[in-house]
């Protein structure tokens, strides 16, 4: 019989600690987290070594679910869709597969055949319950100097430095999402069919109208262009802008935040790190705010929009220096 793990983090901490703040990526690993989590789940599911309790493992691998873990979020999906230890419902057990399965799960697709794709809310295990609020005022605060990435290869940081006042961007969001991107190979081609230093899909080239994709200059331009509409349409919120920009826009808005995806929410928190602020101003003549914004900020203060300031820099911690910040639930 398979020897239970003990989970070393109590239920109680797990739900309190928001997967994409940069401190606690610090401190843990987060597949870590899911596998410790994933095999006190599975113990308890299949009796190994402990009593069965289907409603203790569901809890277990919605902790691990809303860290990003795809296997968590099939096996979620499973109890619902078979009411082991949890009352059957298809309608969520629809939201986990959808995850699992944008994650690359294949079985969780064929079980989306038969229960069919989620509607309504997204159940809490897929969500980031924390957001951020804040005074928008205290981004007129001068900023703290922001030394460019030494990482970065000083053609594409002049590249950067001498293009981004032109589309109100602070040069260092960008080198952060060109050293998450790609890590400024001007010729990198994912799975995906994204080009070049800023990884490009050909739908949002074309948007941006960029006819070389591997050209730096374009390339530069074009994710500059997608970032200013993305501030614009998450008015202003970091977070949610470097979610939107590696799982598309339409993911954060279906999950009402963050993704639960690993890759996504690892790929937040080392933009949110490199960065060290959380908001960056924004121009709202680029385009109207997202229509679920403020589902996602759970009734959050809306950010105002502020031509010209910089970029108001934060702590190394959870709370910004010069932007009041607090962690809030959905109200």
């Amino acid at each position: 019989m398979r020897p239970r793990f003990a989970v070393c983090l109590s239920l109680a901490a797990m739900l309190a600690w928001p997967a994409w703040v940069g401190a606690a990526v610090d401190a843990f690993e987060p597949p870590t987290l899911w596998r410790a989590l994933r095999a006190e789940a599975q113990a308890l599911e299949h009796g190994q070594g402990v009593a069965k309790d289907g409603a203790k493992a569901a809890a277990l691998y919605c902790q691990a679910a809303k860290l990003g873990d795809p296997e968590s979020q099939f096996s979620l999906g499973w109890l619902y869709a078979h009411g082991r230890g949890v009352p059957r419902d298809d309608k969520l057990a629809a939201f986990f597969f959808r995850s699992a399965a944008d994650q690359g799960v294949e079985q969780a697709r064929r079980m989306l055949v038969l229960v069919g794709e989620p509607e309504g809310d997204v159940p809490d295990c897929l969500r980031n319950d924390p957001v951020l609020e804040f005074d928008a005022s205290a981004l007129s605060a001068p900023p703290a100097a922001v030394p460019v990435p030494i990482v970065a290869p000083k053609p594409i940081a002049d590249l950067v430095n001498k293009l981004a006042p032109s589309f109100k961007l602070e040069p260092q969001l960008v080198l952060a999402i060109i050293k998450a991107e790609s890590n400024f190979d001007a010729m990198a081609v994912s799975p995906k069919n994204a080009m070049g230093l800023m990884q490009l899909i050909p739908e949002t080239a074309a948007r941006f109208n960029v006819q070389k994709p591997f050209e730096p200059k374009q390339n530069i331009s074009g994710g500059m262009a997608y970032l200013r509409w993305l501030l614009a349409y998450f008015q202003g919120d970091v977070a949610l802008v470097a979610a939107a920009y590696n799982a598309g826009e339409g993911a954060v808005e279906r999950y009402r935040g963050i993704p639960p995806f690993g890759e996504t929410q690892a790929y937040v928190a080392r933009v949110l790190k490199a960065v060290g602020a959380s908001v960056h101003p924004f121009d709202a003549r680029v385009t109207n705010p997202s229509p679920k914004l403020s589902q996602i900020k759970g009734g959050a203060t809306t950010l105002m929009a502020i031509s010209g300031t910089p970029l108001a820099p934060a702590r190394s911690g959870k709370h910004a220096a010069r932007v009041n910040l607090t962690l809030v639930g959905p109200r």
